[in-house]
């Protein structure tokens, strides 16, 4: 596998329109370039497939999402090596890196958003703490992620993991 590092991308912020919500804008936007989107989840367990599928057209765009919390789920259904798992976690960027992938693949979608971390409250450690969020966009073939270090109750770093991969993608559209 290449470097990942190499192809991520800093993405300026740009926030969601008044009017609308982010999620219409996501699905919006696919619309627009003509792009499929699928989800790859494994902290949020299917909240971004959620918001997507509240957008009414959003069959236009969005087939099918996965949620794989486990990592044979992430091993079984993205196809994420279980060497990555070992070496660097489901908590990695590698791993994001692998599950957008496989999971754009596998839906044969443009764009892919993937999440993986830790919600807490319990799990965490002083190297991976909670609130560690890897978020992957596969989007037409490269694979842009961050890093987020959210704080929080575990409903709220779910919903800031679900609110800043929906934003990612709407700046990388």
């Amino acid at each position: 596998m290449e470097n990942q590092k190499d192809k991520q991308i800093c993405v300026p912020v740009i926030s969601a329109e008044a009017g609308r919500d982010l999620e219409t804008q996501v699905v919006e936007a696919l619309k627009e370039y003509g792009f499929t989107v699928t989800t790859a989840e494994s902290c949020t367990g299917g909240l971004i497939a959620g918001r997507l599928v509240n957008v009414s057209g959003a069959s236009e765009v969005f087939d099918r999402g996965f949620v794989t919390y486990s990592n044979e789920a992430k091993e079984e259904e993205l196809g994420v090596k279980h060497t990555t798992l070992e070496q660097y976690t489901a908590v990695s960027e590698q791993t994001v890196v692998e599950m957008a992938i496989g999971a754009a693949r596998r839906a044969k979608a443009d764009a892919a958003i993937a999440v993986t971390g830790l919600a807490g409250p319990g799990g965490g450690t002083q190297s991976q703490p909670v609130g560690l969020v890897y978020i992957g966009i596969y989007l037409k073939g490269i694979v842009y992620w961050q890093e987020y270090h959210f704080h929080g109750s575990r409903t709220e770093i779910r919903e800031l993991t679900v609110v800043n991969s929906l934003q990612l993608l709407l700046n990388l559209l």
